[in-house]
């Protein structure tokens, strides 16, 4: 049967009738919160990843490991968006990451849900408008760093970019690449966006390094 989501992907009617449909949560909480289970309080949930954020470490691996978990016909369950994602850009990612799977997504607190398996005409449009205020907030976020930049220089100020890659992220990176390969011809493989994502980094940014390190 072809998912309606997704033209190049099949969904096997046999894997759909053995497997149970699950209701999957996702939690992210400081290291000081000890009650992870408040958040998704009342959700009767068959499985809940949590991840536990420092101030040294922004890593989301229970998160990367929620979006190679679901399967099609699951539905994801978050207190708020907030809770979710870093940014409206990162929330649109992680949403189509679940719509290719056909994963449905549900955000209580903001009474918001995406349902991955119809995909809805008004699905698809509340996500273009999200993408639309997310391009005009990257555009006014690079406005304001001209303008800063410009009224910089003119103090005499003005240093220069810092160098986004930095050494430990370059070998974070080389660590991903090398899983990527690894897990190649399995469904587990990770996207460069998720590399992205994990590292801090923009998509942008990882082809620049990407291209320079072919070159080599």
């Amino acid at each position: 049967m072809k998912d309606p989501l997704d033209q190049d992907r099949t969904v096997d009617i046999d894997e759909l009738n053995i497997q149970k449909v699950q209701t999957v949560g996702y939690v992210r909480v400081s290291s000081s919160d000890q009650n992870t289970d408040r958040q998704l309080d009342g959700v009767v949930l068959d499985r809940i990843f949590i991840d536990k954020m420092t101030g040294s470490t922004k890593d989301r691996t229970q998160l990367q490991e929620l979006l190679n978990y679901v399967r099609y016909g699951d539905t994801v369950v978050v207190h708020s968006l907030d809770r979710l994602a870093r940014s409206l850009e990162d929330l649109i990612f992680i949403i189509n990451q679940l719509n290719k799977k056909g994963v449905s997504f549900k955000s209580i607190k903001d009474n918001l849900t995406f349902d991955g398996v119809n995909n809805s005409p008004m699905d698809k449009f509340f996500l273009h408008i999200l993408g639309a205020v997310s391009e005009l907030e990257r555009a006014l976020i690079r406005e304001r760093q001209k303008e800063g930049i410009a009224k910089a220089k003119q103090r005499g100020v003005y240093k220069g970019r810092k160098p986004t890659l930095t050494a430990d992220k370059i070998k974070l990176i080389e660590e991903r690449l090398a899983q990527k390969e690894k897990d190649l011809q399995s469904y587990k493989s990770i996207s460069y966006q998720s590399i992205a994502d994990e590292i801090g980094v923009s998509l942008a940014t990882l082809n620049r390094y990407l291209a320079k390190r072919k070159k080599k």
